[in-house]
């Protein structure tokens, strides 16, 4: 790993971990780019991802203490922590399970450039589909609805279709609004996100420790920043806007990278 390397791949997960463009799938791209592949790539490119969570729980803060502190005396609260618990579940399962054989045989380019192209068909479809979202607001989602969300996330283990685009998507068909699925899919992101990169720091931490010790830090602190900053931005867009353009962006890149493997 180079400076510049750790640079460029930290604002590429901050920029895509949140966005429904995949974080993943791009880091995958970037790392064949700079010509940075293999274990040590794809260990960096996963625990890199706690500066983008870092990133959600400060701009949460407020709300997530809140949760915290109100767990055991407000029913709200309860509701809440019992939903991002059953919307987690699935996929920390079928990951664990998983994830060795998905890291050998679908973490290439033209993988991601066909689940980039199916994710934005899907989010198209989605779109065009859906009416009048029933839920609006974290307090009022249902167990019922916070597990089909777990179910959706359960397809962005394959590499390219993104996991804030499965689990908000998986929310806009569970009947939650925009802005709603789209926060409940950042809050999901923490356990999620802290689960798969603890797992993978234990896993390869030789690996990681192989690499010059500032570079790991410099890359979380480019995603948290970066990440932090598009948090707030895609919030603000979601309150009135589709998601429309992603997809269209989504397979547009997979085009373009299936006709440059060729």
């Amino acid at each position: 790993m180079s400076v510049w390397t750790v640079i460029i791949l930290g604002i590429v997960e901050g920029l895509t971990e949140f966005l429904p463009v995949s974080s993943t799938g791009h880091l995958i791209l970037a790392g064949y780019v700079l010509n940075f592949t293999g274990e040590e790539a794809t260990s960096f490119e996963i625990v890199i991802q706690l500066g983008a969570t870092l990133s959600v729980v400060v701009y949460f803060r407020l709300r997530l203490w809140s949760l915290i502190t109100e767990l055991l005396v407000n029913p709200v609260s309860q509701r809440l922590a019992l939903a991002l618990a059953v919307a987690f579940v699935p996929a920390a399962i079928l990951g664990l399970v998983l994830h060795k054989w998905i890291e050998q045989h679908l973490f290439g380019p033209v993988t991601v450039a066909w689940a980039l192209i199916v994710g934005g068909v899907v989010i198209l479809l989605v779109e065009h589909n859906i009416g009048r979202r029933q839920t609006q607001g974290l307090n009022q989602i249902n167990l019922r609805q916070a597990w089909w969300v777990g179910i959706a996330q359960c397809f962005s283990l394959f590499p390219g279709v993104s996991r804030s685009g499965a689990t908000i998507i998986g929310g806009l068909l569970a009947s939650l609004d925009r802005t709603t699925a789209t926060e409940f899919s950042f809050l999901l992101s923490i356990p999620t996100m802290l689960a798969a990169t603890g797992y993978k720091i234990v896993k390869t931490h030789d690996v990681l420790l192989q690499a010059d010790p500032l570079l790991l830090p410099l890359g979380l602190a480019v995603a948290f920043v970066t990440g932090l900053a598009v948090v707030a931005g895609f919030l603000a867009f979601v309150r009135s806007h589709t998601f429309k353009s992603f997809a269209y962006y989504r397979i547009v890149l997979g085009l373009i990278i299936l006709a440059l493997m060729r």
